[in-house]
């Protein structure tokens, strides 16, 4: 992502831009890059532009604006661009219009890449003084402008340094993401859904608010967007977020399962399993399907996992069979330990049936 070359062909193109610079900081941070984290590669080129740099706000402002001219200003390179303009705009002895115009710089140099890392920066400055500019991007031209008044304020951007007022008050963007949630752009719209999904791990009860308002008043998209927004919710079995989604205790529902393939797996393979599912009630019903792995944690005790399966909805005396495969291929963000697992069904929130089998790490 932020290369070598990238980094190579952004001095090249700011050295045309601006042929009275050498950029000799710039020049040498290619050469520093072998064997940095991605975060870190970005924070060197970003303190790299700066050293560079003149002082001051208004040398960056007009180096960066001279060089969206070019088709080649895109990519990777533009990353540490925006932080390099975050740090200036936001610095303490910056006049007090350079704020301002740091996020109108933003706002042009975030359909290259994206500039949604970079407003962080703006919003634990001041977050006030950043939101009323932020929520006039809601109506801008541009779906990506648009889309980062909605993901650069999330609660938990991935990647992106947390911005504290906002996770102890997400109700402070309700009014970009009421906005949005209507907007022609599926772009956006996504970006709203995951915006609200933050919200709910950190206040189900204002996400589960939201969510109603907009259902009150839908659009077509709406329903989608409210259930990949509730997602979290429905995996943690939420009851005010299933009745919202019309996922009512499935009192009349009868399972047979999970039934596995297998008694034992080794970590690279997968476990494959059924399960059977009956409406006995006299009303059809919505099932939202999910299934719980219980994974041995280093000191032996169990941690359950949601994963998602699929939604049905079953009339009066009709009857499901399903089958899915489970894969324990080794990832990165989770560590796998030998021994006793299990897994259970989870259907509109609820346990339906268990079994459980042996996990091992070496053929």
């Amino acid at each position: 992502m932020l290369s070598t070359e990238s980094v190579v062909a952004l001095g090249r193109i700011l050295r045309t831009v601006e042929p009275a610079l050498d950029f000799t900081a710039l020049r040498a941070a290619p050469g520093q890059l072998s064997g940095l984290a991605f975060s870190d590669r970005g924070r060197l080129v970003r303190d790299a532009l700066l050293a560079d740099l003149p002082a001051g706000y208004a040398p960056v402002d007009q180096l960066f604006r001279a060089a969206l001219e070019r088709e080649d200003f895109t990519g990777w390179m533009i990353w540490p661009v925006t932080e390099a303009v975050a740090v200036r705009a936001t610095s303490a002895d910056a006049p007090g219009g350079d704020f301002e115009r740091g996020l109108e710089l933003l706002a042009l140099l975030t359909p290259r890449l994206t500039a949604e890392f970079a407003l962080r920066t703006f919003l634990a400055a001041d977050l006030a003084r950043a939101l009323e500019t932020v929520s006039t991007w809601t109506k801008h031209p541009d779906e990506h402008v648009r889309r980062l008044a909605s993901e650069g304020t999330r609660p938990r951007l991935p990647w992106a340094k947390q911005v504290r007022e906002i996770l102890a008050r997400p109700e402070v963007t309700r009014e970009i993401l009421d906005a949005l949630r209507h907007d022609d752009s599926p772009y956006v719209r996504r970006s709203v859904a995951n915006h609200l999904n933050d919200v709910s791990r950190a206040n189900p009860a204002l996400a589960v608010d939201i969510a109603t308002s907009w259902l009150a008043d839908p659009a077509d998209t709406t329903p989608q967007l409210v259930s990949h927004a509730l997602r979290t919710l429905v995996k943690a079995g939420d009851p005010a977020a299933m009745a919202l989604l019309g996922y009512a205790p499935p009192a009349a529902l009868t399972v047979d399962g999970p039934l596995l393939s297998v008694e034992g797996v080794t970590v690279g393979e997968s476990l494959e399993f059924t399960f059977d599912a009956r409406n006995e009630g006299p009303d059809e019903v919505r099932l939202a399907i999910d299934y719980v792995v219980h994974h041995v944690k280093a000191n032996g005790t169990l941690t359950p996992k949601v994963f998602k399966l699929t939604t049905r909805t079953l009339a009066p005396g009709e009857s499901i069979s399903l089958a899915k495969r489970h894969s324990f291929k080794p990832i990165s963000t989770r560590r796998y330990y030998a021994g006793e697992h299990a897994l259970e069904l989870q259907i509109n929130g609820h346990p339906f049936g268990r079994a459980t089998f042996t996990l091992t790490t070496e053929a």
